[in-house]
């Protein structure tokens, strides 16, 4: 049987040579292509059209969430395995929804990369033991404790919105979000204005806050 093709995307190098060092231990994986950020990462894909690819969340021009969207709507039968140094729910929800298969966090990536590799090159969900235990504790913290309070603010903002409100309790300015996310700084502003009407919140002290308190930060 042939080796799968993978694509490895991480903004540190000598991250992306430790993956590949563990690769090598299973010919079954072929690692031709590599790339540290977003758009290197679309001509790569392009240029090797890669069975699988371990993608990082955090990439330098935009998050690995919009590329995992870019690369399956590029490659519909792409195997995407995410790893990232968040074990938040929302993380891994967002991942799903985009259309990756399996999620790891870097600390358990030496560990478990094979076998959430092997995992998604047959077209099974993997979340690393650790993950899931972290998902579980996170959704009983955040489940409500009456059905009036189901749908809480946080499920109103709009995918966009929710994208903003992460990079925002990250620290970044409004110029840096509209880098990131390849938006105007107007727009940005327009998205920031709304999550926060529709949380009730006045600054970004009180968003960090109603962030930690939905799990969605430490």
């Amino acid at each position: 049987m042939p080796s799968k093709r993978l694509l490895i995307v991480d903004d540190h190098p000598l991250f992306r040579e430790g993956l590949k060092a563990i690769l090598r231990r299973d010919p079954s994986f072929e690692v031709t292509g590599e790339a540290g950020s977003y758009a290197e990462a679309l001509r790569v894909a392009k240029a090797c059209r890669p069975d699988l690819a371990v993608l990082d969340i955090s990439l330098p021009d935009r998050s690995g969430i919009h590329l995992a969207r870019e690369l399956r709507q590029m490659l519909p039968a792409l195997g995407i395995l995410m790893v990232s140094m968040h074990a938040k729910v929302d993380y891994v929800a967002e991942a799903l929804k985009v259309g990756a298969l399996g999620y790891l966090t870097k600390d358990a990536a030496t560990v478990s990369l094979l076998s959430g590799l092997r995992s998604v090159a047959a077209g099974l969900p993997y979340l690393d033991p650790t993950l899931s235990v972290e998902i579980s504790r996170s959704l009983m913290a955040r489940a409500p404790r009456h059905e009036e309070e189901s749908h809480s603010a946080y499920d109103t903002l709009t995918p966009r919105e929710r994208e903003v409100m992460r990079l925002v309790v990250e620290g970044l300015s409004n110029k840096e979000v509209a880098g990131a996310l390849e938006i105007s700084v107007k727009t940005a502003e327009h998205h920031r204005g709304n999550l926060m009407r529709k949380l009730g919140l006045q600054n970004s002290v009180e968003l960090v806050r109603y962030a930690t308190k939905l799990g969605l930060i430490d």
